[in-house]
């Protein structure tokens, strides 16, 4: 390894996500970590061939893999032949294995909207005047839609996911350097929620968000647990980010972002001496 290590930081500059600007949180951080590291911008699909130069791969706000399966797939595949670093770590068990840790938490009896993908699971489910219905293999809302009851017996096959539509009072995502809590952010207003604004996590939050961290034993690695208040008060799990979450640096104060970056700079360098 060179004294200064070299990092190769995948990102999706000029990806069009609505509400969130790719391009301006992965130039900010990479700045701040620059001070510590030799650091190469690509994007995903040039990953698997620009590697081998690096210490490290650092996957960031790379878009939703759905846009570049096969690609994703075979840079997976080489990485893990060659023994590449791949921060995060390849793994998880949360959104970078795709929807499946949805169904598992459900049955482990864990706080998460209930989910499941059978036609003869269905009435596990509470009753609600309509059900989401979306792709396993899906991201940022791809293929999402809202049905009756009555509609979902004719749906589900294996490759769907079903969990009832929650009138929540807002979504709340908590953001881990490791397992280190580092801030929160909720959208007071459920229509509009790319609109983010501080939160202070209660002792019950900050520990529904620690089990579910828990659970997925990473030792390292970028995480954001996205959940929403039900009506009864009770948070419950809506996703598990652990391939790419955008951060949302820019809704939190400065010295927020000044100790992400420096949370982050150390997670790095602990996972390139393990």
């Amino acid at each position: 390894m060179s004294p200064r290590p070299r990092l190769l930081y995948v990102t999706d500059l000029a990806y069009p996500a609505r509400g969130r600007r790719y391009g301006d949180e992965d130039i900010g951080l990479t700045a701040r970590l620059r001070d510590s590291f030799d650091l190469a911008l690509c994007h995903p699909l040039d990953a698997a061939a620009l590697m081998d130069g690096f210490d490290a791969v650092v996957v960031r706000n790379s878009g939703p893999v759905l846009g570049y399966q096969r690609e994703y797939e075979d840079f997976r595949a080489r990485a893990l032949a060659r023994g590449t670093r791949v921060y995060n770590p390849l793994h998880g068990r949360g959104d970078m294995a795709g929807k499946q840790y949805l169904l598992d938490l459900t049955a482990a009896g864990l706080p998460v909207i209930p989910t499941v993908d059978r036609a003869e699971d269905l009435h596990r489910l509470p009753e609600a005047e309509l059900y989401a219905v979306k792709p396993k293999a899906g991201a940022d809302s791809i293929g999402l839609r809202f049905v009756p009851y009555e509609e979902l017996g004719a749906l589900v096959h294996g490759e769907l996911l079903v969990q009832p539509r929650v009138e929540f009072r807002y979504e709340v995502s908590f953001y881990f350097v490791d397992d280190l809590f580092q801030y929160a952010l909720y959208a007071p207003d459920p229509e509009r929620r790319w609109v983010l604004e501080p939160y202070e996590p209660t002792a019950d939050d900050l520990a529904f968000a620690r089990r579910l961290i828990d659970w997925n034993t990473l030792d390292h690695g970028v995480q954001r647990v996205d959940a929403c208040r039900a009506p009864d008060g009770a948070l419950l799990l809506v996703e598990l980010e652990d391939l790419n979450p955008y951060l949302s640096l820019d809704r939190v104060p400065e010295p927020v972002r000044e100790r992400f970056a420096v949370a982050l700079t150390e997670s790095i360098r602990r996972f390139l001496a393990a």
